[in-house]
């Protein structure tokens, strides 16, 4: 009997989940047999902390994230087995919906309450000098790329990233100030804390939503920040202050940054459910509707009542063609459609007669709809129209859709179920899969999320992984975040060691790649136990990717 075991998935803020909660790859057949048994006692563990609860223990300290002593299955039945992700949490729906902060600073408050409401600050009474004029933040000069306070002026002219499969010491590193810039000491990035929920008046944590979603807006001065409670929030990528609570999207609102206009994003209703495709106005906090599938959705499938991506989708790279899922009132799937924003019209129809997708997505081209499921289908790539398709896995897994250098779209994901437990690339238009790297190293296995987000850098992904375990202890790819070709024997760059314990879902770094490249945002709750968890920066030039 071989054991097995795999992340997780991602939660999601649909009603009761009738699939299993846990999706296990095999483990590599390396190991031996009383390793194998172990594996399996700790699987036992580990299915009753994904069931719930944040999974931590009184002795659940093994896992130390200052140096390179590993948290071993054996003799140790709160492994870092038994900390993986939680899945299938819910996203909470505010309420009420927040309404727009008033102020650009929250004022924390001893209990936040579901919207943190800001006490504003009275006008202050001129005095008889006028205050020192503060020091203005250091700006790049023109033609260069603003990475943000404290980042500018970071790099050297000669500066380079470590590259290669390198199995680096994580160095003790106490837990930064919000906004201050620092070295990471293994690779020498430049990383700054973006937020401080506690201070900021933030239940829980504040976090980037996922790896699949872009943080960035367009021209990278705003980030979005999500939040226990539901709520979406806005912060100064440049100055790491808040700016504002969102009103409108709420929970899983699915927010897509508009491409050039850094001002709009796009969202729908929580869970998808009235069909529909808002823009948000960020400054002004306006909203209008420019897609209402109902009608036509349910014309199709008269039981129709939600369309969305289930979380992890995101639509074409320039906005324009998105793929949704369509789920009845009971959340069984009905179908999955192809719309485009600029003509209002849907382009495509496909029956799924109740075989529910895992989640869905439309490539960066806008060429081909990617289903992901762990039925007979697998994850498939359909065309527009759905009338052709190519099928990409067996089943679903933690993935995205980048671009190759040539502009092709490229599914990238990991696949347990091999002998080595491939990283891998598939290029949708001609089916071509290379293998990019080993997942299964020593006898250990690992866990991954990928961003191919970075559509002005076309032929790069990051990766972030957690959740390691086996007896041979920490390897190359274990608890980082890199840079990694889409190529055969790609390069590889190390980023940053996120320090993420990870012994909560809402834990796991999810690295997500900012267009260009020039910013790399990830979640950690920096080696405790729980969910006192925040964001986390990575700002570098993009010519270092190369």
């Amino acid at each position: 009997m071989e054991a097995s075991r795999s992340p997780c998935r991602r939660p999601t803020g649909e009603a009761p989940v009738d699939q299993p909660i846990w999706k296990e790859p095999p483990m590599t057949p390396s190991l031996n047999a009383t390793s194998r048994l172990t594996l399996l006692f700790t699987l036992v563990a580990s299915l009753a902390a994904c069931g719930g609860g944040d999974g931590s223990s009184a002795n659940d300290t093994s896992q130390d994230l200052g140096n390179d002593t590993e948290a071993t299955v054996e003799g140790d039945t709160m492994s870092v087995a038994a900390r993986r992700k939680r899945d299938r949490k819910h996203k909470p729906t505010p309420s009420p919906i927040p309404a727009p902060t008033p102020s650009p600073t929250p004022v924390p408050t001893p209990t936040p309450t579901p919207t943190p409401t800001p006490v504003p600050t009275p006008t202050p009474t001129p005095a008889p000098t006028p205050s020192p004029t503060p020091t203005p933040t250091p700006t790049p000069a023109p033609g260069t790329i603003n990475l943000g306070t404290g980042c500018n002026s970071f790099y050297s002219a000669t500066a380079a990233l470590k590259a290669g499969q390198t199995n680096d010491t994580i160095p003790t590193l106490a837990k930064p100030a919000k906004g201050a810039a620092f070295s990471e000491p293994a690779y020498q990035t430049c990383e700054v804390r973006l937020t401080d929920h506690t201070a900021e008046g933030l239940a829980t944590f504040a976090r980037q939503d996922y790896s699949r979603r872009q943080s960035f807006n367009a021209d990278n001065t705003r980030v979005l920040i999500y939040s226990i409670t539901g709520h979406w929030h806005v912060y100064d990528a440049n100055t790491y202050q808040f700016v504002k609570t969102l009103s409108g999207p709420a929970a899983d609102a699915e927010i897509q940054w508009h491409a050039t206009n850094p001002d709009l994003l796009y969202y729908v209703p929580t869970n998808g459910v009235g069909m529909q495709v808002l823009e948000l106005t960020v400054s002004s906090g306006s909203t209008r509707v420019i897609g209402n599938l109902g009608a036509r959705l349910k014309a199709r499938w008269p039981s129709a009542n939600a369309a969305w991506t289930k979380s992890e989708g995101s639509p074409s790279a320039d906005g324009r063609y998105w793929c949704l899922m369509v789920d009845n009132s009971s959340w069984g799937s009905v179908g999955v459609v192809t719309w485009d924003r600029d003509t209002d019209t849907i382009l495509g129809y496909l029956d799924t007669n109740g075989d529910r997708p895992d989640h869905v997505s439309m490539s960066p081209s806008g060429n081909y709809c990617v289903v992901s499921g762990d039925s007979a289908r697998g994850t498939v790539a359909y065309s527009r129209d759905f009338k052709s398709q190519r099928k990409l896995l067996a089943k679903s897994e933690h993935s995205d859709i980048a671009l190759d250098a040539a502009g092709d779209d490229i599914y990238v994901s990991v696949d347990y179920s091999t002998n080595e437990g491939d990283v891998f690339m598939v290029n949708l238009r001609t089916g071509a899969r290379t293998v990019l790297f080993p997942s299964y190293v020593n006898g250990t296995a690992t866990a991954f999320h990928f961003s191919g987000k970075a559509y002005k850098k076309p032929g790069w992904v990051v990766i972030s992984s957690y959740g390691d375990y086996g007896s041979a202890g920490k390897q190359w790819l274990h608890r980082k975040v890199m840079a990694v070709q889409l190529a055969a024997n790609p390069k590889i760059y190390n980023l940053a060691h996120h320090r993420s314990y990870v012994g909560d879902y809402w834990a796991e770094p999810q690295a997500s790649v900012s267009r260009d490249f020039s910013r790399v945002i990830f979640n950690s709750d920096w080696g405790k136990s729980g969910t006192d968890i925040d964001a986390y920066m990575i700002a570098l030039p993009p010519s270092l990717v190369k």
